[in-house]
This record gives structure tokens, sequence and C-alpha cells, in this order.
């Protein structure tokens, strides 16, 4: 088995460069002072040649993290960008495709979570049950839906909900000559259960 081939010279400053800038971008965070990053990830770089970089890379990650590309689709664009004049060249399509790997669903989960401005559904469940113990005896056996739904927002559980779905009937309608979809007759028993 042959030894992993270690990465191009210049692969650990601009993975360190696109790691800012997601931070700043995606995750809100400050990425630093731009004459700090330059000193640290390029020090040899002019102040307009870092600039330049730093921007045409926040571009394509702001783009690829737009799209939420997966690997195909991420091999097709770095490709066309090399191929590009004024592009980027093949070592840093390789450093690009290796940080979107490794960091695409830590980017789309900040992404979802600025989008959303209300709570969300973050988990449901569902069974049908039949009912054994009731006041009344003729309402034991029948069929109850049960469907639990958990709403929260930024990866807090705000409140659940269950809602209890009591089938009466189950009916099926023929029309020329082949069953369509079945339709139930229901009564909502609304339970909320909220935490």
């Amino acid at each position: 088995m042959a030894a992993p081939e270690p990465p191009p010279e210049g692969s650990r400053p601009l993975s360190a460069l696109l790691g800012a800038i997601a931070q700043a971008a995606f995750q809100g965070s400050a990425a630093g002072p731009e004459e700090q990053l330059r000193a640290q990830l390029y020090p040899e770089a002019p102040p307009e040649e870092f600039r330049a970089l730093r921007a045409k890379m926040g571009g394509l990650l702001q783009s690829i993290a737009s799209a939420d590309m997966d690997l195909n689709q991420l091999e097709a664009f770095l490709t066309a960008q090399t191929k590009k004049q004024g592009g980027i060249t093949s070592d840093q399509a390789a450093v690009i495709a290796k940080f979107w790997k490794n960091h695409r669903t830590q980017i789309h989960e900040s992404l979802i979570s600025q989008s959303c401005w209300d709570n969300v559904l973050k988990n449901m469940n569902w069974r049908v049950d039949l009912k054994s113990q009731l006041r009344h005896i003729d309402q034991i056996n029948t069929p109850v839906a049960i469907v639990e739904m958990e709403l929260g927002k930024n990866g807090q559980v705000l409140s659940q909900v269950q809602i209890t779905v009591c089938m009466l009937s189950l009916c099926f309608t023929q029309w020329e000559g082949s069953w369509r979809s079945p339709y139930l007759h229901i009564l909502l028993c609304l339970d909320f259960l909220i935490n």
C-alpha cells in the first residue's frame, strides 16, 4: 500500500483562507483583519494580489454553497473554472474540492438556519393504533392515527404537538373502472402537548 501523497505546497494556506472565508460568510464570525490574514497565510503576496485571491475564492465558495453542489457538480464547476482565463489552477481546484467535501454539511446547515425566520418542523413520527380502553364501549377497537411533531429553531425544540386522528371509515372511489386513491372520513381529536 502506497503512502498518501503529501498535499501541494500552497494547499495549507489556501485551505486556511477558505476556512476564514467560510467562517465570515456562513457562520457569522469575523475572519480577522485582511492584513492579519495576509501576514499569516501569504506573507510574500502584495496586498492587492491577496485581496484579489480572497475575493475570487469568496466568490467561488459563495457560488458552490448557494447551489449546494454535490461532488459531480463541483467537479464540473471547478473544471470549468480551471479552463477559464483568469480562473483557478488545478491545485487550487483540488484544495477547494477537498474543503467542500469536508465542510459541505456544516455550511449547508448554517445557510438553512440563517434563512429560517420562524420555527421549523424538527421531527415527525406517526403510527396507527387501536383504542382499547374508552368510556364508551362502541369506541373500542377504533383505528386511530397518532402524529407527533416537534417544532423548534436553531437546534432547540420549542414545543411538541401530538395530534390524534380517529378514522371513522375508509372509502375508495371507483372512476372509469379503476380504483383511485383512498380518502378518509376523519374526526380530528386534537391533543396538544406543549412542553
